[in-house]
């Protein structure tokens, strides 16, 4: 009886041994991981999925979440400035990939066919400008950073706001105005655009040109300036600088404007029901209705190429882009999801904002 019990003991033995030696040492401590954030959304929602993460991930890693804010449109300048304490993960918006990808800043994402098809497929925008020798270099985060017109139901029809003309005449009528921000050129190419007329970046992303003074398209600069310049004219227009426009919508005198979903809050907050949202109007150039373009652009989460946990970093930025996350994330920022079926969810669709955003997409570059 004694030996039958010294063979189970030294047996169990064994079998701790081999599964130690298959498996790894079960008393070895967990990994300790930091990744640091550079972002431009809600901190209180990042350090939600930061917290979720952590948890999530508990039993393979202690993972510590650090959040610092930094201005989307200085990353490249962060990174290249400090390229030692550069953030293990960083947002940013489309217009900057060139820069990242030329500098070799970004790792190649984890699961790019899920990534993919997610998110239209590389034919869809969003994917395209990421999208370099068969690999995707980020993790879409929203396609919402672009701008449409908000209206007052109780002043305007469906009819009304398809032309501007008629929007105009009626802000004038009632003594009120149409506000459009007149002292940027990401709004005013929504005129120029809309008439035939480019302005973009060059192919390394290092400078930008436009054909507004060219001689061989139907339209001309001059002609856009002229038709610009009738515009302004009218009683019915104001310019606003920003989001001065909020003031006079909040104190009645502004009633329809040009603006992207980051105001769809606060107008909701003042129109409340009457709240609306359409693509931009056409305008008269040369007695003919254009119909206005615009810029559409997306925001991204980038793994930085010198992290020192690649494989933590990614998996973070997936969890951050994920369908369930975009779907939360709109519904703390309103910002629009870019994944398909997250954008097609009913709390999604329920936004104004998002379907004139859908609207406005094909006239939009």
């Amino acid at each position: 009886m004694k030996k039958s019990r010294i063979i189970a003991v030294l047996s169990a033995a064994a079998c701790v041994m081999s599964c130690t030696s298959c498996s790894g040492n079960p008393f070895k401590a967990k990994e300790k991981v930091t990744l640091t954030i550079w972002n431009m959304e809600d901190n209180t929602f990042l350090q939600k999925m930061g917290d979720e993460f952590s948890e999530k991930y508990k039993n393979d890693a202690e993972i510590k979440i650090v959040i610092e804010d930094k201005p989307e449109n200085s990353m490249s300048e962060y990174i290249a400035a400090n390229p030692d304490s550069t953030a293990d993960i960083f947002y940013f918006a489309d217009d900057q990939f060139d820069q990242f990808y030329n500098n070799k800043y970004l790792l190649p994402a984890i699961n790019k066919s899920k990534i993919s098809e997610d998110n239209g497929g590389i034919q869809n925008n969003v994917i395209s400008c990421i999208y370099k020798g068969g690999e995707i270099y980020a993790y879409p985060l929203t396609a919402g950073n672009g701008y449409f017109l908000y209206y007052n139901a109780e002043y305007f029809s469906d009819k009304d706001v398809e032309k501007l003309d008629t929007i105009l005449d009626i802000a004038a009528k009632n003594n009120k105005s149409f506000a459009m921000d007149w002292s940027s050129g990401w709004y005013t190419y929504s005129f120029f655009g809309g008439a035939g007329l480019k302005a973009e970046a060059s192919a390394l992303g290092l400078y930008n040109f436009c054909n507004w003074n060219t001689t061989e398209e139907k339209y001309k600069g001059v002609d856009v300036a002229k038709a610009m310049i009738e515009i302004g004219k009218n009683k019915g227009f104001l310019n606003c600088v920003n989001d001065s426009f909020l003031t006079g919508a909040e104190n009645g005198t502004v009633i329809a404007c040009v603006s992207g979903q980051w105001d769809a809050e606060n107008l909701k907050n003042l129109w409340g029901d009457n709240l609306r949202a359409s693509k931009l109007p056409t305008y008269t150039i040369n007695g003919n209705q254009v119909q206005m373009s615009g810029f559409i652009g997306y925001k991204y989460a980038g793994v930085y190429s010198g992290t020192k946990y690649p494989e933590w970093a990614s998996k973070f930025a997936e969890y951050l882009s994920d369908y369930e996350h975009q779907v939360e994330r709109f519904s703390v920022t309103g910002e629009c999801p870019s994944n398909l079926k997250a954008m097609d969810s009913v709390e999604v669709q329920k936004s104004v904002a998002v379907v004139a955003l859908a609207e406005q997409a094909p006239f939009s570059v």
